[in-house]
Parts: structure tokens; C-alpha cells; sequence
């Protein structure tokens, strides 16, 4: 089975956005991560990153520029899952966590301390460092 989705690295003044993942879910329980979610049948990457920041956060991003789109396998399966990342620097409203069944915690990082965080891939310290300075 194939999952894409999209994922959003919220950037503001130096500082990423990142929410906890629940401890009960299914993929990536209580690690840190990036926002966004499953594109639907039919559905541009735009509008997905529009509707899960919506629905995630409240918020409606303005100013967003695809960076890259990542291939990998969900954890303890084969099933493959092609990530696509958008760099967002501006939006209307203020982030809040819409839903706290999916991440038990949002909170702004710089990248000392997202050093420090349990992370859902590894990849994302060298994806933070590369894309900070794009804000």
C-alpha cells in the first residue's frame, strides 16, 4: 500500500513548529514531528497542506514553496510512503492544537533544541538545518 502525504516545516523567527505525536498512535507514537497528512483521491498537494493545517492547527498558510518530496517505508512494514515537504513562512491565525488525539503537544523549537527531541525520522535535523535560513 502506498501512503503520500504532504508535511509542513512551519518556520517563524528562526523557529520550527512541531507537534507530539500521541502516545497511542498507530505510526510514530510520541515522537516529535512535522504537520500535515494524507492527500486524498484526487486532490492537489496544495489543498491537502491547506486542509490539514486547517484541520490540525487552525491555521491557513499564505506563503508556502515546495522544497522536496521523500521516499521511505513505514516503521515495521513494507509499505511504502512518499512524503512531500513545503516550507511555510506565513498564514492567517494562530497556530493551536486543534487535535490533541493526534499530537498531545505543539511547540515552537530552534534548532539547538530540536536537536534534543525524539524525532519521528532522523532525516528531519538535517532537513531543520538545510531549510532554516530559507525562511
Amino acid at each position: 500500500m502506498l501512503h503520500e502525504v504532504v508535511a509542513a516545516l512551519i518556520i517563524q523567527s528562526k523557529k520550527i513548529l512541531l507537534g507530539q505525536r500521541a502516545a497511542d498512535r498507530d505510526f510514530y507514537p510520541d515522537v516529535w514531528d512535522m504537520f500535515g497528512g494524507h492527500v486524498e483521491p484526487g486532490e492537489a498537494r496544495e489543498a491537502t497542506l491547506a486542509r490539514e493545517l486547517q484541520e490540525e492547527l487552525g491555521i491557513t498558510p499564505t506563503k508556502w514553496t515546495f522544497l522536496e518530496t521523500l521516499t521511505g517505508s513505514l516503521p515495521e512494514t513494507s509499505e511504502e510512503m512518499i512524503v512531500h515537504l513545503f516550507l511555510v513562512t506565513a498564514w492567517n491565525g494562530t497556530p493551536f492544537n486543534r487535535q490533541p488525539e493526534e499530537h498531545s503537544l505543539i511547540h515552537w523549537f530552534d534548532l539547538q533544541e530540536v536537536s534534543q527531541l525524539k524525532l519521528a525520522d532522523p532525516i528531519y535535523q538535517e532537513l531543520f538545518a538545510r531549510y532554516l535560513d530559507a525562511e
